[in-house]
């Protein structure tokens, strides 16, 4: 209990103090945000600062480089993956600002690093003894194996989940509240699977557990400093260098635990901002005629007149419900 306060205080501490610092520098630097277009509502954000992902990226990295304990094998590959994922997301941010280049990293290119890291995840998964292609069953409480399957299921669960934070991100603190509740959640559900696996004789298993407990709990101290800057009117964005490294930290820290399929559950709202995208998309290829006012979702409640901290406030208390569900009957 001493190590989960240490790290959550920490990490909540230096990412602020580096929120402090690097805003500022952002400023300095003009890396200041385009809005599209077809976002006119979103107009008046335009010139806010952007790549304020970096701050809590540094404050999760520093964080569990002094936490981590014992066997952290997995915690340290479920670090390398999110850092990763940021530094993608860094280069499109670079490339749409100092380029001048709205849409920064063609959709090509983000694919196919995307898909890189996800497919070394993949066969690490079903090679690994750690985590050996076994997935938990919700509810059901039985683990099966994907045996062949193992590869395709984690690509596609690591491209659907960077995807749909990064698609989730589209309001003032939305991502990050919504990604804070997921890892609040997550911590406590890895603690309570590593004492299990303690009183069942896996005993380096359970550190490796314990190991994730500690990066969700920093996830969710990093997400909480970073919304004080983001928080509506948000003072920074946090870029695709934020958005795709919270979508790479989302699905390793679920993936790794065999946790995976928790995620259509806890993170629902990402499941349904990309759902959301996929059904407008369909519905208007074939018949011309829209589901919804905007996607992602979240577009359309502000299009029927909600405020952006009310949505903020339903997508997270949401996420908060369906975690407690799952801690009660997973």
């Amino acid at each position: 209990m001493q190590k989960i306060t240490f790290a959550f205080i920490v990490c909540f501490v230096v990412t602020l103090l580096l929120g402090f610092v690097v805003l500022p520098l952002l400023k300095r630097a003009k890396a200041k945000q385009q809005i599209l277009t077809y976002e006119q509502e979103h107009k008046s954000k335009e010139g806010t600062p952007t790549i304020g992902g970096v701050v809590f990226i540094l404050g999760i990295a520093f964080t569990c480089l002094l936490v981590f304990d014992g066997n952290s094998s997995l915690g340290m590959l479920t670090l390398a993956i999110t850092v990763g994922y940021g530094i993608v997301g860094f280069l499109d941010d670079f490339i749409k600002i100092f380029f001048r280049r709205n849409l920064g990293l063609r959709a090509y290119q983000k694919i196919l690093l995307q898909l890189a890291v996800s497919l070394i995840i993949g066969f690490f998964a079903q090679n690994s003894m750690l985590v050996g292609g076994d997935f938990y069953i919700p509810f059901f409480k039985v683990t099966v194996n994907f045996g062949v399957w193992t590869v395709p299921f984690v690509v596609f669960v690591f491209l659907a989940t960077t995807n749909g934070v990064n698609l989730t991100d589209g309001m003032d603190g939305l991502a990050a509240s919504v990604t804070s509740a997921f890892m609040a959640v997550f911590a406590i559900l890895l603690l309570v699977q590593s004492f299990n696996l303690d009183q069942s004789g896996f005993v380096l298993l359970s550190y490796e557990y314990k190991n994730l407990a500690y990066f969700c709990i920093a996830c969710f101290a990093g997400t909480l400093a970073y919304l004080l800057f983001n928080v509506f009117p948000a003072k920074v964005f946090m870029g695709d260098t934020g958005s795709l490294a919270l979508g790479g930290a989302v699905a390793s820290v679920a993936v790794l635990s065999k946790n995976t399929l928790f995620i259509p559950i806890v993170g629902f709202a990402f499941v349904w901002s990309v759902t959301s995208v996929v059904l407008q998309v369909a519905r208007y290829k074939l018949t011309k005629k829209r589901f919804f006012l905007m996607a992602p979702y979240h577009h359309h409640l502000q299009q029927k007149g909600l405020s952006e901290p009310r949505i903020v406030c339903i997508y997270t208390t949401i996420t908060i419900l369906l975690g407690v569900v799952a801690l009660c009957l997973g």
